[in-house]
């Protein structure tokens, strides 16, 4: 038996619930179609509900498992057994507070906190959930395995091929809708790299297709196992905060796995009684890609106990098309139109009291430069979650005492030319690179300052401005 007996896979309908084994790949329901949870019987996996045991692991990190800041929580995924798990010591993330962006956002000192996924491996989030479908797709035997990417996802799927020379890594990127960060890190370790014309939801529907008729395994985000790795980024919040819950968890908005598997460990952790309140979760959408925020916030789709509006959603898909409508924003890791996880984010909105917004390219560059002026440097999707807060917090919807957690996703170096074309001097630049998505300004700009190669104007220029 390469799984742990207590795990199994259950559609997420609850008109439906069918059950299957962990040892399936599948991406949906056979019976109905809906999207799959990795459920888990608590008794028998023999889960701890305390949490000092789970802070005595960081103590004894000597073992791979602990060192690593998904596996060190394996009780709490205990879907695989710890021989067949993979892992490149993914989870040494920070939990900064950030004094110097709560006043920016508009809380109190000491209560905004930056949760900063980019110190993992390859540079975002997308290992925590990485090494968990790794380690499923490991324990089934797979060769080959692909997925559709916006470029941190193909990062981090060429990177765990890479180091562990398991299996061989299959890319489908669209055309033009990738950043040079995360696209050399594809070719650096050795992807097949397959660029389709079209964008992120046209690779994300011929690489289902390909993985089905080729037998690939498929660790985008609609895979199951993924978003149990992803569970972890809330462990180590809660682990963090001192195992308190925060009043607010708010997270950038694409292919929505990250909200989908925090409501997911969420539920989890209330059911086992490791946490007594739920904290609010926030998700932020990009103004270009906003599919989320029209359908919720706006056409009134919600979770409904399951029973989703369908006709509503797919009139909106049909408008989308229509119009070729394509998505449009210089956050290119949330650059989705269709959502894989929509289903499971509205489950997640519905259990933590959440809402969606949606911010401009303009406003998360102003909030990556902020945040960036603390040390902590991310890409533009990341500042969305910054973004967010600070317009829910001048809405009156979060309070200036609320304690309130934002993901940072991404490394800044994921997409450098947005960040220099941001505080760059040459205008050309800038209206080439942000322009086009509809920056005017940039209002937190550190500006280099050009001088004579001159001893007597340089000392000046530092004594004016140093």
């Amino acid at each position: 038996m390469i799984f742990r007996d207590a795990a199994f896979q259950q559609c997420i309908n609850p008109n439906c619930q069918q059950q299957f084994g962990v040892e399936q790949v599948l991406t949906a329901c056979t019976e109905c179609g809906s999207l799959l949870d990795v459920k888990y019987d608590w008794n028998a996996a023999g889960t701890p509900t305390d949490w000092s045991y789970y802070q005595g692991k960081w103590a004894r990190r000597a073992d791979r498992l602990n060192f690593s800041g998904i596996w060190r929580f394996h009780e709490l995924l205990p879907f695989a057994l710890p021989e067949h798990v993979v892992t490149v010591g993914e989870g040494q993330t920070l939990l900064q507070q950030a004094d110097f962006v709560s006043e920016f956002v508009g809380l109190d000192s000491g209560n905004l906190f930056l949760q900063y996924e980019g110190m993992n491996p390859s540079g975002s989030f997308k290992d925590n959930g990485m090494s968990a479908a790794f380690t499923h797709a490991h324990s089934i035997g797979a060769k080959r395995a692909a997925c559709a990417s916006t470029g941190n996802t193909s990062a981090s799927l060429a990177m765990y091929c890479a180091v562990s020379q398991l299996m061989k890594a299959v890319i489908f990127i669209g055309s033009g809708k990738i950043s040079y960060g995360k696209l050399s890190q594809a070719l650096e370790y050795g992807a097949l790299t397959v660029q389709i014309t079209g964008d992120f939801d046209d690779a994300m529907q011929r690489v289902q297709e390909v993985s089905k008729e080729l037998g690939i395994y498929l660790v985008n985000s609609i895979n199951p196992f993924r978003l149990e790795g992803q569970k972890s980024i809330m462990f180590r919040v809660l682990e963090g905060l001192g195992w308190e819950v925060p009043d607010w968890i708010v997270v950038p908005g694409g292919n929505l796995g990250n909200s989908s598997s925090f409501g997911k460990a969420f539920m989890e952790l209330k059911e086992l009684g490791l946490i007594d309140r739920v904290p609010r979760l926030a998700i932020i959408n990009a103004a270009g890609a906003d599919t989320l925020h029209e359908l919720y916030e706006n056409r009134g789709v919600s979770w409904n106990d399951g029973n989703i509006d369908r006709s509503v959603l797919q009139n909106y898909y049909d408008e989308l098309d229509a119009a070729n409508k394509k998505a449009s924003t210089i956050a290119s890791a949330i650059e989705i139109n269709r959502p894989v996880n929509f289903d499971k984010c509205l489950r997640a909105l519905d259990f933590c009291d959440g809402v969606v917004r949606t911010a401009t390219d303009q406003q998360m560059l102003d909030a990556k430069a902020k945040v960036g002026s603390g040390g902590i440097g991310c890409e533009p999707a990341s500042a969305a979650s910054v973004a967010g807060a600070k317009m829910l917090r001048e809405q009156g919807v979060i309070a200036p005492s609320d304690r309130v957690v934002c993901i940072l996703t991404g490394h800044q170096l994921k997409d450098p030319t947005a960040t220099v074309a941001y505080h760059t001097t040459d205008q050309d630049k800038f209206n080439e690179v942000l322009g086009v998505r509809g920056v005017s300004r940039a209002s937190y700009a550190n500006r280099a300052v050009a001088v004579p190669n001159s001893l007597d104007e340089i000392i000046r220029v530092i004594n004016l401005y140093g």
